[in-house]
């Protein structure tokens, strides 16, 4: 519906991100197990304590690849954070 989830707090949207990636991975029989590589884009790389507990608790254990990049700023000025993933399931 195009509201932000989570404004002014990456931590939240962080959360959030990461909830509608584990859903997606799980409609295709994976889970956050899976993810090898993740991709986090910030306008504001001072949140990164935020967004890196975020990534801790549902990544916890996998410890994917993680590229962490602070971009000028996306399409809404209240969105604070962007994920990227790429995971490999053995589904068959």
């Amino acid at each position: 519906n195009g509201k932000i989830i989570g404004k002014g707090d990456a931590y939240a949207q962080m959360v959030y991100a990461i909830k509608k990636i584990e859903a997606a991975l799980r409609g295709l029989g994976g889970s956050l197990d899976d993810v090898v590589r993740t991709r986090i884009f910030t306008s504001d790389v001072s949140k990164w304590p935020e967004i890196a507990k975020a990534h801790k608790e549902y990544f916890g254990t996998a410890r994917p690849a993680n590229t962490t990049v602070q971009v000028s700023g996306f399409i809404d000025p209240d969105i604070l954070v962007e994920v990227e993933v790429e995971a490999v399931t053995q589904q068959q």
